[in-house]
C-alpha cells in the first residue's frame, strides 16, 4: 500500500480468494483493505502510539443519524465518561480533501456535537477545534494529544 504522511506501523495483512484484508485491532477482525481503510488503520495506530489515545475509547464506523438517516462516522473518540470528544473522517490518499469532506463531517457533528473534528487522506491532516460557547472554530497546527482534548 501507499506510503502515508504518518509514521510506519506493522499490520497483519492477508489475501484470501484474491481479496486482501487487514486486521483491525479495535474491531478484532479482518476487514477489506481499501485505500481508505489503509488510511484509517494507520491513523488509528498514530493516535494510539504517538498521541496516547486509549483503544478502549475509540469507536470505528460509529453509527450517527443525519436527518433521521443512519450514517457511519469513520472514527469517534470518547472521554472516560462515554461522551464523544472527536470525530474523524478518512479518505483514500488519492482523494483531495475538499469542502465536501468538511461538509460531511459537520453533518455527523450536528448530532455528536464534539469539540474536535479531524479529516485526513493520509497525506494531509486537518484538525479543527470548535468552541460552542463562543460560536467559533479554529484549525489546529497538529492533532492534539489525548490529555489535551479532555
Amino acid at each position: 500500500m501507499q506510503k502515508l504522511n504518518l509514521p510506519e506501523y506493522s499490520f497483519k495483512i492477508r489475501t484470501v480468494a484474491g481479496k486482501t484484508s487487514i486486521f483491525d485491532s479495535l474491531r478484532k477482525k479482518y476487514v477489506r483493505l481499501t485505500p481508505e481503510e489503509w488510511v484509517r488503520q494507520n491513523f488509528v495506530q498514530f493516535l494510539m502510539a504517538e498521541k496516547k489515545y486509549s483503544p478502549s475509547l475509540i469507536a470505528v464506523e460509529a453509527g450517527v443519524k443525519v436527518n433521521n438517516n443512519p450514517q457511519r462516522a469513520d472514527l469517534v473518540i470518547f472521554d472516560r465518561s462515554g461522551n464523544p470528544l472527536l470525530v474523524a473522517e478518512f479518505k483514500a490518499p488519492e482523494i483531495k480533501i475538499s469542502q465536501q469532506t468538511f461538509d460531511q463531517i459537520v453533518r455527523y457533528n450536528m448530532q455528536l456535537k464534539v469539540p474536535f473534528l479531524v479529516v485526513s487522506n493520509g497525506m494531509q491532516h486537518y484538525c479543527c477545534h470548535i468552541n460552542y460557547a463562543e460560536n467559533s472554530y479554529a484549525f489546529l497546527p497538529e492533532i492534539p494529544d489525548f490529555t489535551a482534548i479532555l
